[in-house]
């Protein structure tokens, strides 16, 4: 299996800004997620910024890292100039991991890139993991994906899906949730180099506009995304000061 890692990493975050640089235990969170990718089976592993101090940063660790447009709309146009910046061919996966998870496993990365190798019908590779509490369900920020019997996906939403009419019919207190199969999006992807290719060329689905979901984009113009349980659970990112101090305290207490 060969494949490379990308880590997408912005400066301008609205709620935490600056987050890739703010310390975690003596090292900035970006250092934090490259050594976690590093630890993977990838070949290579590469920050995208479109910050020059986040880039002096990767650097003075010893990391590899590419300066990238400030106009991108999305990490996936990140990871497509990156892809053209490194020449590579078509057939080869990338996978992006996120610049604000310093938990992540590396054996979620090392599986969603096997995933799609072994997976001819799809374009990209994602993983996912049971919805245990109800709440959950209807939380729009945890977004839902149901799949086909060949773990294909069929469509990823906000919205609760797929709706267990007989669980939910009942109060919350009276819910058993090993009848609930509600399944949660993790958001690392694995993707071939012609998909990247094509994504940044196509209009935003209508969908993807609702939803607010560019993975829909994909579904839209007809490539397969295949989908499978996450073999090891993925701790929550950071995406506020809460989450930082948590994540802090987590490695303060390892060392």
């Amino acid at each position: 299996m060969s494949f490379l890692v990308v880590i997408p990493a912005r400066f301008a975050s609205q709620r935490l800004p600056g987050k890739p640089l703010k310390d975690i235990a003596g090292k900035p969170m970006i250092q934090r997620v490259y050594e976690r990718a590093q630890a993977s089976k990838a070949r290579q592993v590469v920050v995208a910024t479109d910050n020059e101090a986040i880039y002096e940063v990767v650097k003075a660790f010893g990391g590899e890292v590419c300066m990238t447009s400030d106009q991108h709309q999305s990490g996936t146009d990140r990871l497509e100039e990156v892809v053209q910046q490194l020449g590579l061919s078509d057939e080869e996966i990338v996978v992006n991991v996120q610049g604000d998870e310093p938990l992540i496993p590396p054996e979620v990365i090392n599986q969603v890139a096997a995933n799609l190798e072994e997976n001819d019908e799809a374009s990209c590779a994602t993983l996912s993991e049971k919805i245990v509490h109800s709440d959950d369900v209807f939380n729009p920020n945890a977004v839902k994906v149901v799949c086909n019997q060949n773990s294909m996906a069929l469509y990823f939403s906000r919205a609760a899906i797929p709706w267990c009419r007989d669980e939910f019919s009942k109060p919350a207190n009276e819910r058993d949730s090993e009848n609930i199969a509600a399944q949660r999006h993790i958001g690392i992807y694995a993707y071939r180099v012609a998909l990247l290719k094509s994504f940044v060329s196509w209009p935003l689905a209508e969908l993807e506009k609702l939803e607010k979901l560019e993975q829909l984009r994909i579904l839209a113009n007809g490539h397969g995304i295949h989908v499978a349980l996450a073999c090891s659970t993925v701790p929550a990112g950071v995406d506020t000061e809460d989450d930082l101090l948590r994540v802090q305290s987590l490695f303060n207490e390892k060392s």
